[in-house]
């Protein structure tokens, strides 16, 4: 299924300040594989991310979403394939209720009002979301934002699903919440993040980033049970892995 495939080939960026986040990136996700995307900070993480869906162009090289090379040109047809969730809510949230917020996307789409309703019906219940629908999205927790950020974008029916750090501001219980739905959720799917145990739980497969480019890429349980390279790259074992032999 070529409109599931995200391909990264020799991907460099450069900030206006003159930054080099990306420095010749290259990997290929196809259909239903589940990657998580791990590095220190400043490693070049949530730069990759933003190349997903067009936030960001790359300086020279090309990423490819599906069926399309990513241009200015091409960046609506990609966004309609790619959800993303960033990792500070407010910056998806705007609308003055939960309810216009998940809304706004399939309205974007051009569905009907009855198919809205039931697409933001049933992206609510999937993050035990449905009690917040009339309220605005700024009277609400750290972790309720998280949720209905990431509802928003499952209202969209996105084909790939990337996220930005989603469990940073989520309690316990909601944390085990996300792991089940990132779960049951049969596209690609990418999860940049420092909860290296969350990858263990929810991604097969395994890129670290260092220094803007990959330094390894593998099954995940290989990656984050070698700590050499974890701590090469300034990680550190899963804590469920902490401490054994």
């Amino acid at each position: 299924m070529s409109h599931h495939i995200v391909e990264f080939k020799d991907v460099h960026f450069r900030y206006p300040d003159g930054t080099e986040a990306l420095r010749g990136v290259n990997f290929r996700i196809t259909h239903g594989e589940s990657v998580g995307i791990v590095g220190a900070n400043g490693a070049g993480k949530s730069t990759l991310l933003m190349h997903i869906n067009g936030c960001l162009l790359p300086t020279a090289g090309t990423v490819t979403i599906g069926d399309f090379a990513l241009t200015a040109k091409t960046r609506r047809e990609v966004r309609k394939k790619v959800g993303v969730v960033f990792q500070n809510p407010d910056d998806q949230l705007f609308m003055p209720t939960v309810f216009d917020d998940v809304a706004f996307g399939p309205l974007n789409l051009g569905m009907d009002d009855a198919a809205v309703r039931e697409r933001v019906d049933q992206a609510l219940a999937l993050v035990n979301g449905r009690q917040l629908k009339d309220k605005p999205p700024h009277h609400l927790s750290a972790g309720q934002k998280s949720s209905i950020a990431i509802a928003a974008v499952m209202a969209m029916g996105p084909d790939i699903l990337a996220m930005d750090e989603p469990a940073a501001s989520l309690d316990p219980r909601s944390r085990r919440l996300l792991i089940a739905l990132l779960n049951t959720f049969n596209h690609s799917k990418i999860v940049a993040s420092h909860d290296l145990d969350l990858i263990l739980d929810v991604c097969q497969r395994c890129i670290v980033i260092g220094g803007g480019t990959v330094v390894a890429d593998g099954p995940a349980r290989e990656i984050l049970t070698n700590a050499a390279l974890l701590e090469a790259n300034n990680l550190e074992l899963p804590l469920t892995l902490q401490g054994r032999s």
